[in-house]
């Protein structure tokens, strides 16, 4: 008997000696598995959401995994790994490091009063003096967009100097560091700030300290999103319509430090490595530079969080009308995702997905097919347009066929019925400052995000107004047949 269970346990030692130590999921599976994968994935999703030009960019551990453009340009050319698309709101983690950097060399204090720097005499507001640099930094500065324009700023600005003028004029929405308000031009003053302490031209600056020390010698900083445009390795943006992308130019807007990058997906890879195998920042810095805000997960030009095993993230979505990027990076994980898009906001494509979903296949989930795509909303819309006219020529005939009394109180409630699309559309603008967290949008952007909702607005209204002009006709005709009616009875 004993001798039985030695030699079972000695054979249940020999194969746990001999078994094979777990993998993860990506070392598990062949990598041009996973490639294939990605790329059916990234030209199945793209073709579903109308998108013509992409470029994604994924690394892991201290590789570049994988760099690649996806679609064509307008004249057909392909997109490469070292295409060139606008990053947006990326920019603004480049912008913190390279405040950070200078915090690092002690040239600038973070918590001292941005006024510090540029002294702001007799603001209307004296709660400016409080603004720090850190507020401006974690987006806790008080400015936000109801009080202070930014998209609709007209005229917009055209060099950074000009943006301290805004803070002798303004008064702040909230008391500084209380209160999360995301706003552009917060990350011009920090941009006006790098340029003003390193005596560089914060393009300039960027260019010397960021791009060429990281070797990403594709990627460059403008001022204004107009110089976008005459740059033929930038393909054209669009934004989408009735299931199709309809080629735009980006309107003027000021986008110096919070969204004026414009990158490759070669570059971001190098840019994303550098977060966990770099050397931007002391330790400390570092630190600081991947956490959350006092008061919100927003910290310094990231957003930061944590996943169910506690693992750190930073992550942070870039947005134009004509142009749309995400980045993900899993710093404990050491994995990081970045995709460029030449299509902007829009209400039926969820950009987010695409990082989620890349995520999956790297870690070898079985990604779950869904409904809610740009092509299927847009025919539902499309069918809804449809069905709206249809239903307004059958109504109409109706409504003319209408013999029943019509009274003052049922057209008022009728009126006030028909009103309905016609108010949602005057109350887009607010609306959409309601769902976008107090960003007020230009109403070119309201119209690109929501194209074909407005569209079917519209018809819904232009067949509302026609029903109502035919029952204030039927209740005027019923009121003189009554008087014709009531004339002939007492003649």
């Amino acid at each position: 008997m004993k001798k039985r269970m030695f030699i079972a346990i000695s054979c249940l030692l020999l194969l746990c000696a001999v078994w094979p130590n777990p993998v993860s999921a990506t070392e598990a599976r062949d990598r041009s598995e996973i490639l294939q994968d990605i790329d059916e994935y990234m030209n199945r999703s793209m073709k579903a959401n109308h998108i013509k030009a992409a470029s994604l960019s994924i690394v892991k551990g201290d590789e570049v995994y994988y760099a690649k453009g996806y679609g064509t340009f307008e004249d057909g050319q392909s997109v490469t790994s070292d295409t060139q698309f606008p990053i947006a709101s990326l920019s603004k983690s480049f912008t913190a490091l390279a405040v950070l950097q200078l915090a690092d060399k002690g040239q600038i204090d973070l918590d001292a009063a941005y006024d510090s720097y540029f002294p702001v005499q007799s603001p209307q507001d004296s709660r400016v003096h409080d603004i720090t640099v850190r507020h401006l930094l974690n987006q806790t500065s008080g400015l936000n967009d109801t009080i202070n324009p930014d998209m609709t700023r007209l005229p917009q600005f055209q060099t950074l100097h000009e943006v301290n003028r805004l803070l002798t004029q303004v008064q702040l929405a909230h008391n500084p560091g209380t209160v999360y308000s995301y706003h552009n031009p917060n990350y011009v003053l920090l941009a006006n700030l790098v340029e003003s302490v390193s005596g560089e031209r914060f393009s300039d600056y960027l260019s010397s300290h960021i791009f060429k020390p990281l070797g990403t010698d594709h990627t460059f900083s403008v001022s204004t999103t107009q110089q976008f445009y005459g740059n033929e390795t930038i393909p054209l943006g669009h934004y989408l319509i009735l299931g199709r992308a309809v080629g735009q130019t980006e309107p003027l807007w000021f986008i110096d430090g919070p969204a004026g990058i414009v990158s490759t997906a070669e570059d971001m890879s190098l840019w994303m490595l550098a977060q966990y195998h770099g050397h931007l920042l002391s330790p400390t810095l570092m630190k600081q530079y991947h956490a959350a805000g006092a008061i919100g997960p927003y910290g310094m030009g990231w957003l930061a969080d944590q996943d169910e095993s506690g693992d750190r993230m930073i992550s942070h979505s870039g947005i134009f009308w004509t142009y749309k990027s995400e980045e993900m990076i899993y710093l404990d994980e050491q994995l990081g995702i970045a995709v460029m898009f030449n299509s902007g906001l829009n209400a039926f494509v969820d950009y987010s997905t695409f990082i989620n979903e890349i995520a999956n296949i790297m870690r070898g989930k079985k990604l779950e097919a869904s409904f809610v795509n740009g092509r299927n909303m847009e025919m539902i819309m499309i069918a809804l347009i449809i069905a709206t006219l249809v239903w307004g020529v059958y109504a109409y005939f109706r409504i003319r066929r209408r013999n029943k009394r019509l009274t003052i109180s049922k057209m008022i409630l009728i009126t006030v019925g028909k009103m309905i699309p016609i108010l949602i559309l005057l109350s887009l603008s607010p609306l959409m400052t309601f769902i976008g967290g107090g960003r007020v949008l230009p109403w070119f952007g309201i119209w690109t995000t929501l194209s074909s909702p407005i569209i079917w607005l519209v018809v819904w209204s232009l067949v509302n107004v026609v029903h109502l002009a035919c029952y204030y006709y039927v209740y005027v005709q019923n009121k003189k047949r009554l008087s014709i009616d009531f004339r002939i009875i007492h003649g």
